[in-house]
């Protein structure tokens, strides 16, 4: 017998919203993920709205609802992917904190909240770093057209560069290792293993690519107490 479920999409303009552009992506994962895995939709909600702000969940009436009819009808909500409903860690907690079950189809129906937690606060981290290498890449090229054609002036901007994409990728590496470390626990050991896992689970390197044996390498190189 199938367990019902609530489906929830959110797309983050309305442009996106009227061309159905990511909402019907969306809808094809989370049908696929319930027929596999036994699950009978008996609902879904879209919101047109950013996921960003203290106030995201104000502004997304429809998640509101789709929480009310998960926990009328005591089942689960569906998510195409854990984006969909925030990268934030405090909106996820908040999310976690009204008892209703949350699903993410690409992390799979065995994620559990610690899970999500984890990727979120990795997807959270994701962004701050692309924000810090923006800001990083922004100001070192601001240092080299303050004195131009002085090679001193551009040597230090570039040295300054490098030290923040070291400190990222620490940082960047020190998120990243819990999850391999669970991985690894289920069984898969080898590098590409794992890579392949990383990129079955829908994550992203710190430069938003796809895993090679190389960055899973280079990440537990960072943290060997992993």
């Amino acid at each position: 017998m199938s367990q019902c479920a609530i489906a929830y999409y959110r797309v983050s303009t309305q442009r996106q919203g009227r061309s159905g552009l990511g909402i019907e992506a969306q809808r094809a994962r989370v049908e696929h993920f319930a027929d596999a895995e036994g699950f009978k939709l008996i609902g879904e909600h879209v919101d047109i709205e950013t996921g960003k702000g203290s106030d995201a969940l104000d502004r997304r009436p429809h998640l509101a609802q789709a929480l009310a009819a998960a926990r009328q009808a005591r089942c689960p909500v569906i998510v195409a992917k854990l984006d969909r409903l925030s990268r934030d860690v405090a909106f996820i907690s908040g999310l976690m904190a009204s008892r209703v079950p949350f699903i993410v189809a690409e992390l799979g129906a065995d994620a559990d909240p610690f899970m999500l937690h984890l990727y979120a606060a990795l997807a959270e981290k994701e962004r701050l770093l692309i924000s810090e290498r923006t800001k990083a890449a922004l100001a070192a090229r601001k240092a080299q057209g303050a004195r131009l054609g002085n090679p001193t002036n551009a040597a230090e901007a570039a040295a300054k560069g490098r030290v923040v994409s070291v400190r990222e990728a620490d940082r960047f590496a020190q998120t990243v290792v819990p999850i391999i470390a669970s991985i690894q626990r289920s069984g898969v050991t080898s590098l590409r293993g794992l890579a392949i896992a990383l990129n079955n689970r829908g994550i992203a390197t710190s430069r938003n690519g796809t895993w090679q044996v190389s960055n899973v390498r280079n990440v537990l190189a960072r943290c060997p107490t992993a």
